[in-house]
């Protein structure tokens, strides 16, 4: 089939055009294309710049572009080059306005404005590096949401996913012979999970691990019946603390995100629902 060329065009910083190729492309067992990313084109020769990278490696384009002029000069461009550029954002747009009976407001890079939705989501990201991996444990109780599990259950890429949605998530270690803080066990009014996953996977992942920082060295780190135990005594402990459970083990780290705010959203609601 030779290579595939996939060309992300924005007049911001073409987040938005990522995520909707990577949610397209695993649904196809293709191999995954040659992405050009072409951001932050706010003015005509950003867009002529463009085109000839398209011109020069030739395939689909996806865009995201408001201005009526840059966009038509974009749409023209790809006509004249025999390539197919598709507006990801027009059918929803047109969903939204007819339903909002309101025109849209073409203005590059709103959805990036520095509001307070912005700056919470600065705030919480703060938070998550600060209290990562058992830090700073004696303030926990600001956090919204504190993952516990046992070491590699990916605590800190979904602390970091959550906190990019604007959340305040710490994680803390469950380590062997090492009492869990007082502070995690009497938090009240925190979303507290815990996170588990396979022996198997786990152990592989752990050996892995070894093998990246080059350590050769038998240790209980990766021992298949240490990491059962492990394992064992984390569910326990999720049981008596009343905890809810999430099992990571063939998730994604959005697929362990969204269940944890199903979750969070839960409780809130419960919250809620008692406070009325």
């Amino acid at each position: 089939m030779g290579t595939r060329h996939l060309h992300l065009v924005s007049d911001s910083t073409g987040e938005t055009l990522t995520v909707v190729a990577n949610a397209s492309m695993v649904q196809f067992d293709s191999p995954e294309p040659v992405r050009h990313t072409w951001a932050m084109l706010r003015y005509k020769h950003q867009v002529e710049d463009a085109l000839r990278g398209i011109e020069a490696n030739p395939g689909l384009v996806l865009f995201t572009i408001v201005d009526p002029e840059m966009r038509l000069a974009l749409e023209k461009g790809c006509r004249k080059l025999g390539i197919k550029a598709v507006s990801v954002l027009d059918h929803a747009l047109l969903a939204i306005g007819d339903w909002l009976d309101q025109p849209v407001r073409g203005r590059p890079g709103r959805q990036h404005r520095m509001n307070e939705e912005y700056f919470n989501r600065i705030e919480a990201m703060h938070f998550t590096l600060s209290h990562d991996d058992g830090q700073m444990v004696e303030d926990l109780d600001r956090a919204d949401i504190v993952l516990v599990g046992v070491s590699r259950t990916s605590k800190t890429p979904t602390c970091m996913y959550l906190a990019n949605r604007g959340y305040k998530a710490a994680n803390v270690p469950l380590v062997p012979t090492v009492p869990l803080p007082t502070a995690v066990l009497g938090l009240q009014n925190v979303t507290v999970i815990g996170l588990t996953t396979s022996p198997d996977r786990l152990v592989q992942i752990r050996r892995n691990r070894l093998l990246s920082l080059h350590e050769t060295d038998q240790t209980d780190y990766a021992d298949p019946e240490q990491v059962m135990a492990e394992i064992a005594s984390a569910k326990r402990l999720f049981a008596r603390q009343r905890w809810p459970m999430i099992d990571v083990s063939r998730k994604s780290i959005e697929e362990s995100a969204a269940a944890i705010l199903n979750i969070h959203n839960r409780r809130l609601e419960e919250l809620q629902e008692i406070a009325e």
